[in-house]
């Protein structure tokens, strides 16, 4: 379908024809795509509409709330609770799963997503985004459950974001490749214009927040002198951190490079959520090339035990990647993250 004007919505029609598949995926698809139109308004709006800034609630996590937080949450939920797709969701705003109204109940698919990701960002025009997981249920008939959503990152059915930025642009993989659509606001759709997306191999930036440097371990402070190193292969990476996982991801995705958020002595397990942000963008990164881990393990192989789940997130292209787990284990000692199975399966 190149060299022409394709819709995301054509694209998952395509591709539903290639799958055989019954068209619920596309549907579900397409709820999330409406959901993110109705974020882009609220985002460029806010500045107007008396939505910027905190709330005086906290999210599950303990953490400030701030008001396009709850807008987008709120909206993501409306929306996709009507769904007959989906037998349960869940949010990293919810302190649980989101019970599905009874006629809808019985759908074949679970969605774990952030709603707007980099909040903290919002008051300053800052890229932010939404990201979200879909697997399909483990169990057999009725309402979902937490063992429909606490699977691997492995079994995801497909994953992807948004990112409000210049332009909102969105981003998925079904497992055969990664494709951006933007949205044209003029006719209020989502159109192909990152083809098959493939990220570089090696770096050429990456991204961390270097005011932590004195609670990283040594594996993490010698890995990052490496890639500063005028003797890395490829030479020198350049520093590029935004402090937004979705943008910060979405660069380095197209032009090259290597996001961090490791374990710390503060936050030994890492500090990003498994299932609404590592393991979707991992997903994502290892279908356009790239690669995922913990430092010591693959991302899609962890299984989680909680909706919440925390870990250390190294993701970006493949070869930095590799170089950043062989730091960790030279200088850290060849042992798994603290907080992580020590029985999951090892990096190959």
């Amino acid at each position: 379908m190149t060299g022409q004007l394709v819709t995301l919505e054509q694209f998952l029609i395509e591709e539903q024809r290639c799958m055989l598949a019954t068209g619920d995926f596309t549907a579900l698809m397409t709820s999330i795509a409406v959901a993110a139109k109705v974020i882009t308004r609220e985002v460029r709006r806010a500045g107007l509409t008396n939505v910027l800034g905190a709330t005086d609630s906290s999210n599950s996590h303990g953490e400030q709330q701030q008001k396009l937080d709850i807008l987008a949450n709120e909206l993501l939920c409306k929306l996709l609770t009507n769904s007959s797709q989906l037998c349960t969701l869940t949010s990293e705003e919810l302190p649980g799963i989101l019970p599905m109204p009874e006629s809808n109940s019985s759908g074949k698919y679970t969605l774990a997503f952030d709603p707007l990701d980099g909040s903290s960002n919002i008051d300053y025009n800052v890229s932010i985004g939404t990201i979200f997981s879909i697997h399909r249920r483990v169990t057999h008939a009725g309402p979902g459950t937490e063992a429909d959503l606490l699977q691997r990152g492995s079994r995801q059915v497909a994953a992807g974001y948004v990112v409000y930025g210049s332009s909102t642009i969105f981003v998925y993989s079904s497992g055969e490749g990664v494709h951006g659509f933007t949205l044209d606001p003029t006719i209020g759709e989502f159109i192909l214009s990152h083809p098959d997306i493939r990220t570089p191999s090696r770096a050429r930036m990456y991204s961390i927040n270097e005011g932590n440097r004195s609670r990283w371990t040594p594996g993490t402070r010698a890995f990052i002198d490496h890639v500063r190193s005028p003797e890395r292969p490829g030479g020198p990476c350049s520093s590029r951190y935004i402090g937004s996982l979705v943008a910060d991801f979405h660069r380095n995705l197209l032009a090259g490079g290597v996001f961090l958020y490791p374990g710390d002595t503060k936050h030994p397990n890492g500090k990003l959520r498994l299932l609404y942000e590592a393991a979707p963008l991992a997903f994502i990164a290892e279908n356009a090339g790239g690669r995922a881990s913990t430092g010591y393990q693959r991302i899609l192989d962890l299984e989680p035990t909680d909706l919440h789940q925390r870990v250390p997130l190294i993701i970006g292209c493949v070869e930095d990647v590799k170089e950043a787990e062989q730091f960790l284990r030279r200088e850290d000692g060849p042992r798994p993250a603290a907080g992580l199975s020590a029985s999951a399966p090892p990096i190959a």
